[in-house]
């Protein structure tokens, strides 16, 4: 199957194109830039490098949130487009799911987490079985000081993943992963993940998980309370 992953719920953005199922090219910038000018070209480029015409595509990977709203509008977008374009699916696949993965040989609990500030994070739980991760606890948005006691009082061995280790640090202390590299996502993992997962009926019926509304859309629902 020949895939397109796409992500830019964080600051990390990630382009992979799998062909026949293997990885045959990935991108992936580390940097605070906008992925609205950056998608597109990067997207070109590793298509080109990979040698992929877009006809050739199966489907579209994207991650789907939780994450950057702007972040993770701006990847569900372009896949969308780009799927509704091509005539091929388009699968979301959790942006916690796929960071979960960098732990994916870790023998315990996967905690991977986004900031989402205010003390809060986009958060789940997940386990490695036979090199592949699954889902334990739902992805939520919840104060990090709650959940990693929830996640410590469960008594096995935990590993945190985040973009974000920096800010909670101290919080999570030595049950971080070592590595710098295993803190940030993967597009390849995405694809992957997206090559077994199920299409939805339409593409344009694909809709992200932000798992909590935009902070204009709260603002404008407190607004509308107060006038009532």
């Amino acid at each position: 199957m020949n895939v397109l992953a796409i992500d830019t719920s964080t600051y990390v953005m990630g382009v992979a194109v799998l062909r026949d199922g293997q990885v045959a090219g990935e991108m992936v910038t580390h940097v605070k830039k906008n992925h609205s000018i950056r998608l597109m070209p990067a997207i070109r480029m590793v298509m080109e490098e990979a040698d992929m015409k877009p006809e050739e595509l199966d489907r579209i990977a994207v991650a789907e949130g939780p994450g950057s709203y702007t972040g993770v509008r701006i990847g569900v977008t372009t896949g969308k487009t780009m799927a509704w374009a091509l005539g091929i699916p388009v699968v979301g696949v959790s942006s916690l799911e796929a960071l979960a993965a960098n732990g994916r040989y870790f023998d315990g609990l996967i905690s991977p987490f986004i900031d989402a500030r205010r003390g809060q994070v986009f958060t789940g739980l997940y386990r490695s079985r036979g090199g592949e991760v699954e889902r334990v606890d739902e992805d939520r948005l919840i104060l990090h000081e709650e959940w990693v006691t929830y996640v410590r009082e469960k008594e096995e061995p935990v590993l945190f993943l985040s973009p974000d280790l920096l800010k909670h640090k101290e919080l999570v202390g030595a049950d971080a992963a070592i590595n710098p590299a295993d803190h940030l996502g993967r597009p390849s993992a995405i694809a992957f993940a997206g090559m077994k997962k199920e299409p939805g009926e339409a593409v344009h019926l694909f809709a992200p998980n932000y798992l909590r509304m935009a902070e204009a859309e709260s603002k404008w629902l407190e607004a509308q309370k107060e006038r009532e």
